[in-house]
């Protein structure tokens, strides 16, 4: 079987899952916003931990138990002071705060501060380019950012592509959504309306051109 008809089969295969699934359609996504400040979800987006981030926790006056730590594929992480702590899909903050309720048993008053110093994230939060893109991947969400900063990242369309019949699928209320993008006319013709803004989770489907 040609190898270019079997990734078509696949992505036709996959759009037709998403639609029997019980996903609503929609025709267009309003363009990406000028002013993100106007944007309440994507201002109200917080970074959550995933496996793979690299945590610094400074415990205030307690250096021995400060330090850098690695998060697990199980999502813990191992301090001097407890072996397992469950980290991912909390906030910076939130795991602050748990730290210090759990350090409270051996430690008078403890003052905690998380940072994160390697990005990866949860799955869950990844924006996920597949089909026709030249590098199909997985991208870690960053807070505004738009189609446009995904093309980039993913190299572009592959010549068979038909980027105007690609497709973002998006969780809105617990249900999938369906949306068509054009992102040919946003590479190709530079028609900047037709860059949209982009969430957590959201996952850009890119058919083959049928000639």
């Amino acid at each position: 079987m040609d190898n270019r008809f079997a990734k078509n089969l696949k992505i036709g295969l996959l759009l037709l899952t998403t639609i029997i699934s019980g996903c609503s359609s929609n025709n267009t996504l309003p363009s990406a916003t000028l002013h993100p400040s106007n944007t309440a979800n994507i201002n109200s987006y917080k970074y959550l931990i995933g496996s793979g981030d690299v945590l610094n926790i400074f415990v205030w006056r307690n250096p021995e138990v400060s330090g850098s730590f690695v998060v697990r594929p199980d999502g813990m992480i191992t301090t001097s002071l407890v072996e397992d702590i469950k980290v991912t899909g909390k906030t910076p903050t939130e795991l602050a705060r748990s730290i210090e309720e759990i350090l409270a048993t051996y430690l008078r008053d403890p003052t905690v501060t998380v940072t994160v110093a390697n990005f990866v994230g949860p799955f869950s939060e990844q924006v996920r380019v597949i089909g026709e893109a030249a590098q199909p991947q997985a991208i870690n969400y960053t807070q505004h950012m738009t189609l446009l900063d995904v093309m980039i990242q993913v190299g572009g369309l592959t010549e068979f592509a038909d980027g105007n019949d690609a497709v973002l699928i998006r969780i809105e209320d617990g249900k999938q959504s369906q949306y068509q993008i054009m992102i040919d006319q946003l590479l190709k013709d530079g028609e900047i309306s037709a860059n949209v803004d982009m969430l957590p989770g959201d996952i850009i489907i890119i058919p083959e051109a049928w000639f």
